[in-house]
């Protein structure tokens, strides 16, 4: 199984002169952990959404959570910072033809939650997430369990 046969082709992508509200807008409305950082199409850097948290944090910035005055709710304002200031360089990459579980030992090895997928030229084609290949892992897993379950009871395979 190769990565192109997983991995997702609509990829949420940012810019690094983009403020990180646009990162923080990707990750709560769009449901998405991880957003590469491109530049004429080519991944430059990548964002998660812990890198995120940790700008945010209260610990690195105490003025990110705070109660509105005059209100006794607490609201989250996204400080004015651009996203090279939180993406990571050095991103790991692969390409559409790499098997799916050289891609899994990439990211368990380098403990990386995605890979963005990138064609011969260097463009950005995809992404394949830990959780993409969990899922295909938990299907072949599940079959497999059925087959011994067959052969135990004595079930043909019909």
């Amino acid at each position: 199984m190769r990565v192109e046969d997983l991995m997702k082709t609509k990829v949420f992508t940012v810019e690094q002169h983009e403020l990180i509200d646009r990162v923080f807008f990707l990750i709560h409305y769009e449901k998405v952990r991880h957003i590469p950082v491109v530049e004429k199409g080519k991944v430059i850097a990548i964002v998660s959404d812990r890198d995120l948290y940790k700008a945010l944090g209260p610990k690195h910035n105490s003025s990110a959570i705070e109660a509105a005055p005059g209100k006794s709710t607490v609201e989250l304002h996204v400080i004015p910072q651009k996203v090279h200031h939180i993406m990571r360089r050095g991103v790991l990459t692969v390409n559409p033809d790499t098997y799916a579980s050289e891609a899994a030992a990439i990211m368990a090895d380098k403990k990386v939650g995605a890979l963005p997928v990138v064609d011969k030229a260097g463009k950005l084609v995809g992404i394949i997430s830990a959780i993409d290949i969990l899922r295909v892992f938990s299907k072949i897993e599940k079959s497999s369990e059925k087959r011994e379950q067959r052969i135990a009871t004595g079930i043909s395979h019909t």
